[in-house]
């Protein structure tokens, strides 16, 4: 039996690129970031109440009835979200269901803070890096973090 690999991230192409080549024959769940949804939400301002019902709708990942209350805006802001949730309707889960039962995380936030730390590990003061050797540096770091490095 293959195993499901969840992959969460902002929306952004260059993220569902790489996702798909690092792993383009395993079996993914694709998750749309509830934050960066929400956040692109909001930036269609308006009605403060649709905004709250879009949430509501969206946090059951009913992207269509979502899509309806926007129907007759004809805002810029308002068609280029619903442009975004076609484009990532796929990825749009149920996040109530899936938060209430722990089956995945909803939110990229820990894996960003992750990518910041390393970051930061590579950058300590006074430490020179030769180029060829980065690679294997973000690797051991990143074991580490995932508890396959032992120390």
């Amino acid at each position: 039996m293959q195993r499901l690999l969840t992959c969460i991230g902002d929306g952004h192409d260059g993220i569902w690129n790489i996702i798909d080549q690092l792993a383009p024959d395993v079996q993914r769940r694709e998750v749309l970031d509830w934050f960066h949804l929400i956040e692109n939400l909001h930036k269609v301002g308006g009605s403060l109440k649709r905004l709250k019902q879009a949430q509501a709708l969206l946090w059951k990942g009913q992207v269509e009835a979502t899509k309806a209350l926007f129907a007759n805006c004809k805002g810029k802001q308002a068609q280029n979200f619903c442009h975004y949730l076609d484009k990532h309707s796929d990825r749009i889960i149920n996040y109530e269901y899936h938060q209430a039962e722990q089956i995945c995380s909803i939110g990229s936030g820990s894996v960003e803070s992750a990518v910041k730390q390393v970051d930061h590990r590579t950058k300590i003061s006074g430490a020179q890096w030769k180029r060829e050797n980065v690679p294997q540096v973000l690797a051991h770091r990143c074991a580490y973090l995932n508890g396959l490095l032992s120390v």
